[in-house]
């Protein structure tokens, strides 16, 4: 049987070119996001370039019963998890102390709860074959406060505290656990900004990336991986 990834907010930027990449090297995926008609098109795209199979389901990951039920989801599939990608993720910019009420509280469910439930959803059975991968899509923004960051800032440092709680509880169990901490990628969170597309890295050098990471022995473990645009952050 094919090797299995999932992936979450799987329908554009970084995590649609991470199933890319890794349904071109022979994984089936399985992803979810709000929009069913664009999970409809990244498994039709799928199925052209590489003739994977793509499962999803609509969800909002803000919500913990949608997380959940995508964590059912998922284990009704009755497959092994070769892949976890925690990738949903908002930015709405705001200065702490006067950007709108509600800021904090979305981004910590989106950024940092969707991935503590779907862990504690799915790792148990990938710890229980002590093998598995999994990556946490954090930001620049997880080490680095920048203007304007405010509340995005505080859950991406929250998920890049998280992920290393679970690199180190996962260790002896095969199960090998990244930070993935990309500067500014040219995905949907920067439409209608007036900065020259090549002031921005491609999504799909961060799938790249995340790829070659995996595919290094288990005897071996990138951490940590920090990638910026070659003309630095913006």
């Amino acid at each position: 049987m094919n090797k299995f990834i999932v992936v979450t907010g799987g329908s554009k930027g970084i995590g649609k070119e991470i199933i890319k990449k890794f349904t071109r090297e022979g994984f089936d995926a399985a992803t979810c996001a709000r929009q069913e008609d664009e999970l409809k098109q990244v498994q039709k795209v799928v199925l052209e370039e590489s003739n994977r199979m793509v499962y999803y389901q609509t969800a909002d990951l803000s919500l913990k019963e949608d997380v959940l039920a995508f964590g059912d989801y998922i284990k009704s599939l009755d497959r092994d998890i070769d892949v976890l990608v925690n990738n949903t993720g908002v930015f709405m910019p705001g200065i702490l102390l006067d950007e709108p009420d509600g800021n904090l509280d979305r981004m910590i469910h989106t950024n940092l709860y969707s991935a503590y439930h779907l862990v504690r959803a799915l790792v148990p059975k990938m710890a229980a074959r002590k093998e598995g991968y999994i990556f946490n899509i954090c930001s620049i923004a997880s080490i680095f406060a920048y203007p304007n960051g405010g509340s995005y800032a505080i859950s991406k440092f929250a998920l890049y505290g998280m992920t290393k709680v679970l690199r180190e509880e996962l260790k002896t169990s095969g199960i090998r656990v990244t930070a993935v901490l990309p500067g500014a990628t040219l995905t949907s969170s920067w439409e209608g900004v007036n900065i020259p597309s090549e002031r921005f890295m491609k999504p799909e050098d961060v799938a790249e990336a995340v790829y070659s990471a995996y595919m290094l022995s288990r005897q071996s473990v990138v951490e940590e991986i920090i990638i910026r645009p070659q003309l630095g952050d913006l």
